[in-house]
């Protein structure tokens, strides 16, 4: 697919289109078809198709997937696709056109809230001018497809919603001209373009995503397996507070789930949560709830067992915690037959063990209270007094003295048979060789690999792809009626020990119609393990392929680097996979647990990406999108588009810096004239929250690394002020480039002030260090950290003394600081590195902390170091093993090793000057804004302490050559053009 053309577009003759029912749905994949004929006429233009939608989309003319989209975007912006379908359509015969629309009916931190829709218009054009041949409007048919379940649970707070397809429950051909909708629904009329909430509609602004099939490395393991006995996944956050589906904020709930367990016998009840979205396991039952350490389980998933009596019981979930809206899981399990229902409550209708009942009641929310970090902070009773008389309930028939806070749960917010809890708890698990036969299932080939069948157990097949993959994952297989084919994605394992996606439902269930069928999931995903299980089968299962359909944006490795250090290679690597692997329509954190552009990673994640690939156009994408936020906060947001409305200062910080950054890598003054007063007015209100002091005093989430030194909530936090120096001092420079001096010159002076206030109030001569804050209460930090020595030096607040002692500290980090906790903040640590002339100090560091990640097998790297101390349990070496903010040594390495830095906006000169650090040789590419790179090649000759340095780069790029202190430099210059 080409990026779309920047030509004028014709005027919108279409309408809004929606189907009967709600405005917006939870988790609806609604169809909607259109057939028509196309003249038989021959025409010299061309045939596009313009179209957007809310949520997201997928195309097809005559059954050919075309696109999927639209890109992110707050509603107010929304932009829309454009596909040139000439080719697909016949001349003189039918045609359909066919959108398959995916409406959250949540705010995720991808998407704010808006309402079901779909606008799409072909025209034909004929030079300048441009014929309409049908739009969106009443004639439109639709329906809901039957084969997605509208009860899957979400995949993570930050994203929407899994997968659970029946290919018995559709008929795929309704994508195809001749399709039979006579029983479907006609399209209701719902507006205008321009209506709210999409007031402005813009072209899309980027190339479209790359779709490219990879196969699997190998079959890892064959396990016969069996799950617990009962699953569960809840919705608990909408169930408790159903107005938060129109936020993404965290909430606080008070409340509690109740069911009646019968046990058929006396035995042993096992109750465990294998991924508890953030609300710890807490278990009554019949009154008496279980102690601390009757749990047992490795964190974050627990387990907790009860020898029962036969009969009933009273079960009571505790559900008193701060939710962002992860899926609650549960299950349970015992060495007897269990029924679980719903407890009936005189007054109370929907309980009970009706058909389609939910099995446990909910009671409460006995308070609630949605908190903002960027607004003053809301309170919430956490020990209401009808929430603890509730607790003390020891039977159902008790539950009837709080029967104004029982009610059924709806259906929609719950499923069973939970293919996470599924997969992660088993009762059984046996491993099997792995018949060489089946690892055909992971090749292009012709003939299928066949999954064995264990009688009264699943068969899981474990898949390897060899690395780190972001996508859609895609299978062709051969199947009895009925079958259920379970598929999880996880980044990694060790030695047979999973590290399972705790907050992350990385699932997709797929039940067979009989025979050979394919499909290919619509929800990306990122993984590098892929389990595939296969439950109740009535003859063994033929699996032709599975595959990911590799999608990132379109990006080519125009960068290389290459020495004499294989680790430093194998680091540069896996760094850049890295980048493109978080490369969507936006910069993203990471491909597998929020794909969400968090606007602080981007600033690094930019420049990585300049040195690895060179694209402009999806920096300029994410720097527009940030100012959209100010609806929310003048503050910005610290991730857009998104329905939680968060501020973290630094974020905004490193955004004024990426906007200067990006206007000095292409020299685009437009850029920078339109940006330009955006900066100023977000920096004009953080300045308004200086302090008498002159310091930066700010309620928000004062983040800036994982780890432990006090970065506190309130008050003043040092490393926030230091970078809102930096952060001055590069508005001053982004005004200058857009013709505003001026102004430019009282940010400098504000820097200054602000400069003089933290070294007058933050530094401690006791400690012979910057405190890293002050509290609410005025009382200076008990940490000392090397994260704020690091900004203190990379922003320019010392001088003198304190810059040769703050120095030490960076060549030598106390053992008494605390250290730095992930590659994010060990950025800042090697700007600071290459700004004081220590390239040796930085590549030996980087040789050391990525060099562990290699070692521990990995492909990408890692969100946070090992010894940051956030993981749930010592196994874990990160969360997260692909991380955009992690890939610094792209960077680092091209600009300081191969020693390539732009000197003029949009590079038209560039300085080479190489820093050996320990290397013998070094070459590499690193691109040109615009078109073409510069290729770089030294070698040292120790012995004549000489440096021989080729550089290859076009002709109209003026070079500045440099070779390292001691040594001469020996010249080959190839000018290109």
């Amino acid at each position: 697919m080409n990026p779309i053309s920047r030509r004028q577009y014709a005027m919108w003759q279409a309408s809004w289109i929606w189907g009967p029912g709600e405005a917006s749905p939870r988790n609806e994949w609604r169809c909607f078809r259109k057939h028509f004929r196309v003249p038989d006429e021959a025409s010299a233009g061309e045939t596009l198709l313009k179209l957007t939608a809310d949520s997201r989309y997928v195309l097809y003319v005559n059954g050919t997937p075309v696109g999927r989209g639209p890109v992110r975007a707050f509603p107010s912006n929304l932009p829309y696709d454009e596909y040139d379908v000439g080719h697909l359509l016949k001349p003189g015969a039918d045609n359909t056109i066919a959108v398959l629309v995916l409406h959250y009916g949540v705010a995720t931190f991808q998407y704010l809230r808006g309402r079901g829709g779909l606008l799409l218009q072909l025209e034909r054009t004929e030079g300048a001018a441009s014929r309409v041949l049908l739009g969106t409007d009443e004639t439109w048919t639709t329906a809901v497809h039957g084969a997605f379940d509208a009860t899957s649970q979400r995949i993570s707070c930050q994203l929407a919603f899994t997968e659970r397809y029946d290919s018995r429950g559709w008929d795929e051909s309704w994508k195809l001209p001749g399709f039979d909708d006579a029983a479907w629904d006609r399209a209701t009329v719902i507006g205008s373009p321009g209506m709210s909430p999409w007031t402005t509609l813009s072209p899309r602004p980027i190339p479209y995503l790359t779709e490219e099939p990879v196969y699997p490395a190998r079959v890892e393991e064959l396990n016969a397996v069996k799950p617990a006995a009962w699953s569960a996944a809840f919705d608990i956050r909408t169930i408790m507070a159903p107005e938060s589906v129109n936020h993404a904020n965290p909430v606080t709930i008070v409340g509690l789930l109740a069911a009646v367990v019968t046990m058929a016998e006396d035995g042993v009840l096992t109750i465990g949560s294998v991924d508890n979205g953030r609300m710890p396991l807490r278990v009554s039952l019949d009154g008496q709830w279980l102690a601390a350490e009757d749990y047992y389980g490795e964190a974050p998933q627990q387990f907790v067992q009860a020898r029962l009596a036969a009969g009933e019981h009273l079960l009571l979930l505790d559900l008193n915690r701060v939710t962002h809206g992860h899926a609650y899981h549960l299950g349970l399990d015992g060495d007897v037959p269990f029924a679980l229902r719903a407890p009936v409550v005189t007054g109370v209708d929907g309980l009970g063990d009706g058909e389609g009942r939910v099995p446990f009641a909910a009671i409460g929310a006995f308070a609630t209270g949605e908190h903002i970090d960027h607004q003053p902070a809301t309170i919430v009773d956490r020990e209401p007094a009808a929430y603890a008389a509730a607790k003390r309930i020891a039977s159902e028939s008790g539950l009837a003295d709080c029967r104004e806070w029982v009610r059924p749960i709806d259906p929609r917010l719950y499923h069973t048979t939970d293919v996470y809890t599924q997969t992660a708890w088993r009762t059984v698990d046996r491993p099997q060789p792995v018949p060489a036969g089946l690892q055909r299932a992971v090749l292009a080939s012709a003939d299928p690999g066949v999954v064995p069948l264990h009688p009264g157990l699943d068969t899981e097949v474990l898949i390897d792809f060899g690395r780190e993959l972001t996508g859609y994952v895609a299978f062709e297989l051969d199947a009895g009626e009925g079958t259920i084919v379970d598929f999880y994605g996880f980044e990694y394992m060790r030695d047979g020990w999973r590290q399972y996606t705790y907050e992350l439902d990385n699932t997709l269930r797929y039940t067979c119609r009989e025979g050979r069928q394919t499909y290919a999931s619509l929800v990306r995903r990122g993984l590098r393990y892929l389990a595939v299980t296969v439950r109740g089968a009535s003859r063994p299962v033929k699996l032709y392929e599975v595959k990911l359909l590799q999608s990132n944006f379109p990006v080519a490795n125009a960068g290389t680097f290459q020495s004499s250090d294989a680790m430093l290679n194998e680091i540069w690597r896996i760094s850049r996979d890295t980048t493109r692997l978080c490369m969507e329509d936006t910069f993203v954190d990471c491909p597998a647990f929020e794909q969400t552009f968090w606007v602080g990673d981007a600033r690094n994640a930019s420049l990585i990406n300049y040195y690895a690939f060179g694209s402009s156009e999806i920096v300029e994408r994410i720097l527009r999108l940030v100012p959209e936020s100010a609806f929310q906060t003048p503050l910005y947001g610290d991730q857009v588009p998104s329905g939680w409305s968060s501020v973290i200062p630094n974020w905004t910080f490193f955004w004024v810096t990426a906007c200067l950054e990006h206007y000095h890598y292409t020299g685009n003054e437009t850029f920078a004239r339109d940006l330009w007063p955006h900066v100023r007015f977000t920096l004009e209100h953080y300045l308004a929250k200086l302090d008498e002091r002159g310091l930066l005093n700010i309620s928000g989430w004062n983040l800036l690394d994982w780890a432990n030194f006090e970065q506190p909530g309130e008050g003043v936090v040092s490393p926030q002020n230091m970078f809102l120096v930096k952060a001055l001092r590069d508005a001053a420079a982004l005004a200058a480039a857009a013709g505003d001096a001026a102004e430019g010159g009282r940010f400098e002076a504000a820097a200054d002030r602000l400069r003089g206030a933290i070294n007058a109030r933050l530094w401690d001569a006791s400690r012979r260090a910057y405190l890293d804050c002050i509290r609410a209460d005025g009382s200076p930090s008990k940490t000392t950290s090397m994260q704020t020595q690091v900004v203190a030096s990379l922003c320019g607040i010392p001088d003198g003394e304190r810059a040769a002692i703050v120095k030490d500290y960076i060549v030598e980090p106390p053992a008494s600081f605390v250290q730095i906790g992930s590659p994010f903040m060990s950025f800042f640590y090697h700007e600071a590195l290459a700004k004081l002339g220590l390239q040796d100090v930085m590549a030996r560091d980087i040789r050391t902390q990525y060099g562990a990640m290699v070692d521990n097998g990995a492909t990408t790297v890692w969100e946070v170091y090992p010894t940051s101390g956030i993981t749930h349990n010592d196994k874990m070496l990160t969360r997260s093993h692909c991380h955009a903010w992690s890939a610094g040594p792209v960077f680092f390495l091209g600009s300081e090793i191969l020693g390539v830095r732009g000197v003029t906006p949009g590079w038209t000169k560039v300085r080479v000057a190489p820093k050996p650090s320990g290397l013998a040789w070094a070459r590499g590419s690193v691109p040109l804004p615009g078109s073409g790179r510069i290729d770089v090649s030294w070698r040292l000759d120790e012995t004549a302490k000489r440096m021989s340095l080729r550089v290859a780069a076009p002709s109209a790029v003026e070079l500045d050559l440099a070779g390292p202190d001691g040594y001469e430099l020996d010249v080959e210059r190839i000018a290109l053009g």
